[in-house]
């Protein structure tokens, strides 16, 4: 029995003291079939298109003004996101992008890197930004106050919502799977459907938000061009 709901995220596996969870992050490339990297499987031609077609989204999200092989690090973001979030989903196998260690780490240097960027080489046009086409001249103070504190909240709404949909999914499962024991047999046939449409819907969560995450960068990169 769990002392506390929350201890299935702690980081408690180690060796000699030496906490093994974040590898977590790489255990995926053994997973990886060998074919893959030799040979054009079906697997490789299914995730070549999804990865072209969001080349094509985040190219039209960048513009025309943005670098060439600019949304090759978004695609990278997403694929890295994705994989951390289904790896979460098997059993005894640490949910690295349920810490805000991790979520923050990628949102923070993004954020921080288009900031610089746009400040530096474009500082007219992030200035324009802080005030949106048509406010009124009494209401243009307010409105800059307003636009630079949800751009400074930006790194930690994305943080937050990418860890907070893993937590809350993984809480619920861990919720009703405690329950099993005291129930019979009838309850615990419902209980485990129950569980699979649960698991289901995490597996479209945990795509989903990796979408999420990426075309937010994405369009918070094309703000600063």
């Amino acid at each position: 029995m769990m002392s506390n709901l929350f201890s299935m995220f702690d980081p408690s596996t180690n060796i000699i003291n030496l906490s093994i969870n974040w590898v977590s992050s790489m255990i995926g490339l053994i997973l990886v079939p060998m074919p893959f990297w030799l040979m054009p499987t079906r697997f490789h031609i299914l995730w070549y298109n999804i990865l072209y077609s969001l080349h094509k989204e985040f190219k039209t999200l960048l513009g025309s003004p943005g670098k060439k092989g600019s949304t090759f690090i978004f695609i990278s973001l997403f694929s890295f996101i994705m994989f951390n979030n289904f790896m979460g989903l098997f059993p005894y196998i640490f949910t690295s992008t349920s810490h805000m260690v991790m979520t923050l780490s990628l949102a923070l240097p993004l954020w921080l890197s288009f900031m610089l960027y746009g400040w530096i080489n474009h500082s007219m046009h992030m200035l324009a930004h802080l005030v949106p086409q048509g406010t009124p001249t009494p209401l243009m103070p307010f409105m800059v106050c307003i636009e630079t504190i949800s751009n400074l909240i930006r790194p930690g709404t994305l943080a937050v919502r990418l860890a907070a949909n893993m937590i809350a999914g993984h809480l619920l499962l861990t919720l009703l799977g405690s329950t099993g024991p005291s129930l019979n047999i009838f309850m615990i046939n419902m209980l485990i459907l129950a569980q699979i449409a649960l698991l289901m819907l995490e597996s479209a969560v945990a795509i989903i938000q990796s979408y999420v995450f990426a075309v937010l960068s994405t369009l918070y990169s094309s703000e600063v061009n």
